[in-house]
């Protein structure tokens, strides 16, 4: 979904742009609300009956309502551009999110990560490309996949769509599958890490390697705790940081063979394909650091993180369409769905090899 306008279209006023997001926003607001009264309510009623029930948090509930409703009945296009911010949502989540991190945990936790990144990029790519090209798929669309696949799943996608000349058909497969697969993993990688007794940091760090869409990885994190979420979100963030050099590089690539615009500028192609929410949540980390927040106020920023998640796991499962994405063909999920497995068992393998140096 994009707000983007054409050179045609009229620009609509803060006012009426206010009205034309309203409802969907409202919507967001709702089903995300509603989950935190679900997990409120089972909560208080186990505690009521002093039953040990199982605490599912409102990052489930929310986006399996979500999903419902995308899933068994069709949500009138009134909603539709509201549903879409979503990823601004998400994006403001992780910016104010930074007060909840000293500079010198991000540098820390980010060491470690890096490493892990670095690895996870290079197999993703590797991987996706070589699959891709043993299901004969078309050059662009295994391209887009290894890009969506290493990096940030369908912003990644979505930027290099452009860059490499890609066919919209090509970008709507890689989204779809990417999208599927996403959803999938919101699910399954919790019962794996508590079958394999991961530690918060751990998962977090897994999740935040293996997961692809920024919201998918952050909600996969918060299902399993705050501090997994945590670290899932800080991982994830470095991964988004690459994506100006990933694309740069598929983009001379492609431009060598005749198939995509030479790059002049390359300082300005990273700065404008590089994510600025990763610099928001850096520039707040750093005046938490300063001492700049009292430990109220952090408290308070970090709170309104968790209002913007609210609405941004909605958000996923309202725009998570299991019927669109079976209209899309069966080979970019055979191949998305072998690379993720193998993507998601390398990254376990390189965290579980990772965690004698992790934090408890």
């Amino acid at each position: 979904m994009s707000f983007a306008l054409t050179a045609d279209e009229p620009r609509l006023s803060l006012p009426r742009r206010f009205v034309e997001l309203l409802p969907g926003l409202a919507l967001l607001f709702a089903i995300g609300f509603s989950g935190k009264l679900i997990e409120q309510t089972i909560n208080g009623y186990g505690k009521a009956h002093h039953l040990a029930l199982p605490n599912f948090e409102y990052v489930l509930w929310a986006i399996v309502i979500g999903l419902i409703i995308a899933n068994t009945v069709r949500v009138p296009k009134i909603f539709t551009p509201g549903i879409a911010t979503y990823e601004f949502f998400l994006k403001l989540g992780i910016v104010l999110l930074g007060a909840r991190f000293l500079l010198g945990d991000v540098l820390k936790l980010g060491g470690i990560s890096l490493i892990a990144v670095v690895l996870e990029l290079t197999i993703s790519i590797a991987l996706m490309t070589w699959l891709g090209n043993a299901f004969k798929l078309t050059p662009k669309l295994t391209s887009l996949l290894a890009i969506g696949s290493s990096i940030c799943g369908v912003s990644a996608i979505i930027a290099a769509k452009g860059a490499i000349n890609a066919k919209d058909e090509d970008a709507s497969f890689a989204i779809a599958a990417i999208l599927a697969l996403g959803a999938i993993g919101l699910f399954t990688f919790p019962l794996i890490g508590h079958a394999l007794g991961l530690s918060d940091h751990a998962y977090g760090l897994w999740a935040g390697l293996a997961i692809d869409n920024t919201a998918e990885a952050t909600a996969a994190g918060n299902l399993w705790s705050e501090q997994a979420g945590k670290i899932a979100v800080l991982a994830k963030t470095t991964r988004n940081a690459t994506i100006g050099f990933v694309v740069l590089g598929y983009a001379l690539y492609w431009a060598t063979r005749g198939e995509a615009r030479a790059i002049d500028n390359k300082a300005a192609f990273l700065w404008n394909k590089f994510p600025k929410f990763v610099l928001g949540f850096i520039v707040v980390s750093l005046t938490a650091t300063l001492g700049v927040f009292s430990k109220e106020q952090a408290s308070d920023i970090a709170n309104l993180s968790r209002w913007a998640f609210l609405l941004t796991f909605a958000g996923v499962g309202l725009s998570t369409d299991f019927r669109a994405m079976r209209r899309q063909g069966l080979y970019p999920f055979i191949v998305g769905a072998a690379g993720e497995v193998g993507i998601a068992l390398v990254t376990l393998g390189i965290v579980i090899a990772a965690q004698p140096w992790l934090p408890v």
